[in-house]
């Protein structure tokens, strides 16, 4: 095996069946095989028991786990029907989560002799070849097709390939030995001076589509445009001299350059100077992953998002500029002022995808217009935290690759290094990791005057709001239409030719019903008592998106997203005002409206007669009054002796209708009801609450 032979990420569209099997075939095991070899750099079986790091398994692990997550994936897709070894494919199913610098992992394994995992493997690399050979297969293979997953299986090897080779970099050193697949860079270079290169201003698509050709992970797909400001970028990734300079002038000992986070991390780690630099007698050296060589200076610095952020706050000291690291949306502006080419199957122009050297190699090795290494060498972090696309849905065969990083505290890089081979090669590939996290990722740094800006990434996972989310805006159950829809229609339909100027929606809950009125209306109003469901129907208008989880079964969660575009309501949106209020208790402030909705609200207040006494104070002579609810009484919602009716009354049954006839009479006339109205909320995949509301529309008399 050369270096050069790594085949590409195959093409998923094509005729010939059969040609599309040995193309896969080739991709599968070649991949494999160079898995194979990374852990022959390991002299023997201490070296795959003795952990690298304390936050992560011992290699056998990961030995192990790529065949099992083969396994597990082919059996959710039907395309086996038997596991190869129960036992390891649940000991080897999952990993350690790193989620801090100092979360160790003090779990006892019992793990197998390296010999019983290795003939597991190539049992595994058997099944795959037949399941690749004789399964089923139609073209083109997208996400609903089952071959997906041998897909799933390849790229997720790859990306333990290079996740592995780091942990091998940080064993010990006599664990380790050179290997022929595995030769460093050779040639030694000064390292250049770096300038900057200034990017015009320029529009930038990121994301692929859903019929795209090639594998992609789920966080690639839907779609963001936007514009970015010009700005400068460093002609060369940091190398490991320009990086001396800030370790000289103590960048690591200065707290002022760190962040918090950042801080907690050094102090943590007592951390000098890179984690991959030694000091010797003879001067500087690099830990590379089989061995230890002369500091070479002219290679990029390798660094953990911490450090790069730290150089770029001493750098900006230093020279008065505003230099920080860039964000995605200039990372794709810099690969299209460059003109870089997607990787095809000819010898990379970047230090990429194995075809080079098993290491770094100098900043100045591969131009790319006027600057170097866009893409290759090592990843390059950004200062964007990886967050969901429009349009972002979750495979179900792989539903916690992307989903726990959208936390704010995953950043992307960009760019790949020289071991990202298949999808992580690719433009559209976005791989995230924790900051503290050592990859072979450095960096270049920029000069902007604008801030990078924030998405949320968040899945809204509180049980009352999601339910919410998914009542007021999600998929329509048992043929039952909306309900917040539904009551804007009839509220609508009833005001005929009245003016509609401005609209009260109280008890807006997340507020599906405040943005269909503003279809119709010149301004609503939309006032609930929780902050916490406000904040939702706030945050779609605000950022045009939510995002949710929904219970399925169990501990098992379904995710949504839903576009304020894709529901029309777009144009509208900025009509409507989101506030906090109790409706027994409203502001004078609250009035002159043309329409006032009260939707599943009266039977939850604590004083509901307080309410409708004073409603017609915000009502215009004429107006409106819609009145929805299911008459659910409840003492720890409403004392009994304050219920407007569901009770006896002098004898003889007392009605809500009859309470709020009675209460609304002097300055109501019921024009239309009562009807009932249904909805449906989701609980889980099988447990759905179906409740009838009850409509009442009133006129106020003039």
């Amino acid at each position: 095996m050369t270096l050069q032979s790594q085949l590409r990420t195959p093409i998923l569209i094509g005729s010939d069946i059969d040609d599309k099997r040995r193309e896969i075939a080739s991709y599968f095991n070649q991949t494999f095989d160079l898995y194979e070899s990374l852990f022959e750099t390991l002299v023997n079986e201490q070296a795959f028991y003795q952990q690298s790091i304390p936050l992560r398994h011992p290699l056998i692990f990961y030995y192990g786990h790529t065949a099992t997550f083969f396994i597990n994936k082919l059996l959710l897709a039907g395309l086996v029907k038997q596991r190869v070894n129960p036992k390891f494919e649940s000991m080897f199913a999952i990993g350690v989560d790193e989620m801090s610098w100092d979360d160790l992992n003090e779990a006892h394994y019992d793990w197998p002799p390296v010999a019983e995992v290795r003939a597991y493997r190539q049992q595994i690399k058997a099944v795959i070849n037949d399941v690749i050979m004789t399964a089923p297969l139609n073209l083109p293979i997208d996400w609903q097709n089952p071959w997906w997953t041998i897909l799933m299986g390849i790229e997720h090897e790859h990306i333990h390939i290079e996740t592995s080779s780091v942990l091998i970099r940080q064993q010990q050193l006599d664990l380790v030995k050179n290997h022929e697949a595995w030769r460093p860079w050779q040639a030694k270079t000064l390292a250049p001076e770096n300038k900057m290169v200034a990017i015009g201003s320029g529009h930038v698509s990121l994301g692929k589509s859903y019929d795209d050709d090639t594998y992609g992970w789920d966080n690639e797909y839907g779609s963001r445009e936007v514009d970015v400001a010009e700005f400068q970028a460093s002609k060369f990734l940091v190398s490991n001299q320009e990086f001396l300079s800030f370790v000289e002038a103590e960048g690591y000992t200065t707290n002022d350059y760190w962040s918090a986070e950042g801080l907690q991390w050094r102090n943590f780690t007592q951390a000098d100077y890179p984690s991959f630099w030694l000091k010797s007698a003879d001067g500087w050296q690099l830990r590379l992953m089989t061995e230890i060589i002369a500091m070479p200076w002219s290679w990029p610095v390798e660094v953990n998002y911490h450090e790069a952020k730290a150089f770029c706050n001493w750098k900006a000291e230093q020279t008065g500029l505003t230099i920080r690291l860039p964000s995605e949306d200039e990372w794709y502006r810099i690969y299209d002022f460059a003109e870089v080419e997607e990787l095809n199957g000819e010898q990379a122009n970047a230090n990429l995808h194995l075809d080079h050297a098993a290491s770094p190699c100098p900043v100045n090795q591969f131009a790319h217009g006027e600057l170097f290494d866009v893409i290759g060498n090592v990843w390059q972090w950004t200062e964007t935290a990886i967050y969901p696309f429009d349009g972002f849905k979750v495979h179900p065969f792989y539903d916690d690759f992307t989903m726990p990083t959208y936390d704010g505290q995953h950043n992307l890089f960009k760019g790949g290094s020289w071991i990202s081979c298949g999808n992580e090669s690719r433009r559209a590939s976005r791989y995230a990791f924790r900051r503290h996290f050592f990859q072979h990722a450095g960096f270049r740094y920029v000069i902007a005057d604008t801030e990078v800006e924030t998405v949320s990434s968040n899945y809204e996972n509180d049980k009352m709001l999601s339910e919410y989310a998914e009542f007021h805006y999600g998929d329509r159950y048992f043929d039952v239409a909306n309900f917040p829809q539904a009551l804007a229609q009839l509220a609508v339909e009833a005001m005929g030719d009245k003016p509609m100027g401005k609209a009260l929606d109280l008890g807006c809950a997340v507020g599906r019903a405040s943005f269909e009125l503003a279809k119709s209306f010149d301004a609503v109003t939309a006032i609930d008592f929780s902050a916490r469901l406000i904040n939702v129907g706030v945050q779609l208008q605000q950022q045009g998106v939510i995002r949710y989880s929904i219970a399925d079964e169990g501990d098992l969660v379904l995710y949504k997203e839903q576009q304020l575009a894709q529901m029309g309501f777009a144009d509208v949106a900025d009509k409507v005002e989101f506030l906090q209020g109790d409706a027994c208790n409203l502001k004078p402030l609250f009035t002159g409206y043309d329409l006032v909705v009260a939707a599943n609200l009266i039977d939850r207040l604590y004083k509901p007669t307080l309410f409708l006494k004073t409603v017609h104070e915000r009502i215009n002579a004429g107006g409106m009054l819609l009145i929805a609810s299911p008459y659910t009484w409840l003492e720890e919602h409403t004392d009994k002796g304050d219920w407007l009716g569901g009770l006896k009354k002098d004898g003889e049954n007392f009605t809500t209708l009859d309470g709020l006839k009675a209460v609304l009479g002097d300055h109501f006339e019921l024009k239309k009801g009562p009807l009932s109205v249904p909805f449906v909320i989701r609980e889980t995949s099988r447990k759905f609450q179906h409740t009838l509301s009850e409509v009442t529309i009133w006129e106020r008399k003039v």
